[in-house]
């Protein structure tokens, strides 16, 4: 019965959405873990961080996606704190059903008079409860659950014994959709407006479109951990909505310049030559528009408390620009 116990782990919660349907719950005792209950995590992000709901989020390259669930430390007074309240909340709510009062009284049970005795508090200053949390930009993924074990004791200075343990890594991966990308479009001249048979040019001014840093950090239960995970833009593809296109290069893909800018920029005189970066129409978009897609290749590295760091699976994020491509009007005398 103690499948879904944690999941009133904030004051306020929404009670109608717990407990799990009865019967899917099996002995925690004989199998040391829990379907459901997950707490959200502590870890704070600063920097580049975009809003909630936003979704310029960074798209991975790969299969590969940041963690939806971990484990970290909490206090033997953060975590009494937590199973107290909830145990309160679930008994004194009105019309709660029996089965989950009884699946939260025996999880309260097996920590206060149980396998431990009041949540080791004579232990208090030796080690911390390791509880399950879940990424907060992926509560609705059914992969947050997988952290399934109920929470646990680990003795200070020893390794919780657990893949999923809270590291500088897992950090820097929690940190890289949370990563806020600019909202600079890619500059093209002619602007909107282009002719058939005309090289249109493609830029991205270095100034103007620059790498971006999330931090994320845990301070929690004497740990004390973080890790900034940064995007540097280094690709640019365009696809011109329509076959009737040619692109420059050929493949579509412009790459950094030394600079860090992609691209050149147009200036007067360049009409008749073929741009490093952009795109040619060859039919016109009629009274409608072309939706040229522009997509920014990110590279993903990271760094970290204790000399850590690495990489990360390149990222990709894309926008569509409407085009307006016009036939040249010849005058015949």
């Amino acid at each position: 019965m103690l499948a879904g116990a944690l999941a009133l782990a904030t004051p306020g919660a929404a009670l109608a959405d717990w407990p799990p349907s009865k019967g899917t719950q099996g002995s925690t005792k004989q199998t040391g873990s829990s379907n459901a209950g997950t707490l959200i995590s502590k870890v704070t992000y600063s920097g580049s961080v975009h809003p909630s709901g936003s979704k310029t989020v960074i798209q991975p390259v790969t299969n590969w996606t940041p963690p939806a669930c971990w484990y970290e430390p909490r206090s033997v007074a953060e975590f009494k704190k937590h199973v107290e309240t909830m145990y309160e909340e679930t008994i004194n709510t009105p019309g709660q059903a029996n089965y989950a009062k009884a699946a939260v009284g025996e999880f309260r049970n097996l920590y206060k008079d149980g396998d431990y005795e009041d949540y080791n508090a004579d232990q208090a200053d030796d080690g911390n409860w390791w509880v399950a949390v879940q990424n907060p930009d992926r509560l609705d993924d059914p992969a947050s659950m997988q952290c399934s074990r109920l929470p646990f004791w680990v003795p200070n200075n020893e390794a919780p014994g657990v893949d999923q343990a809270v590291t500088p890594q897992v950090l820097a991966e929690s940190a890289y959709n949370q990563i806020r990308l600019p909202d600079t479009k890619v500059t093209l001249a002619p602007l909107q407006v282009t002719k058939v048979n005309l090289p249109t040019w493609a830029w991205l001014d270095k100034a103007e479109f620059k790498e971006v840093s999330v931090t994320a950090s845990l301070d929690v239960a004497g740990i004390n951990i973080q890790a900034t995970t940064t995007a540097k833009p280094v690709a640019l593809k365009l696809e011109p909505g329509t076959a009737d296109a040619q692109t420059y290069p050929t493949s579509g893909d412009c790459t950094l310049n030394t600079d860090g800018s992609i691209g050149e920029p147009y200036v007067k005189g360049k009409a008749e030559k073929t741009p490093p970066c952009g795109i040619k129409y060859l039919r016109s978009s009629g009274s409608g528009t072309y939706k040229l897609r522009a997509t920014i290749t990110w590279q993903i590295n990271w760094t970290g408390t204790g000399g850590t760091g690495g990489e990360l699976p390149d990222g990709t994020f894309g926008a569509t620009q409407d085009i307006t491509v016009q036939e040249i009007q010849a005058v015949n005398r």
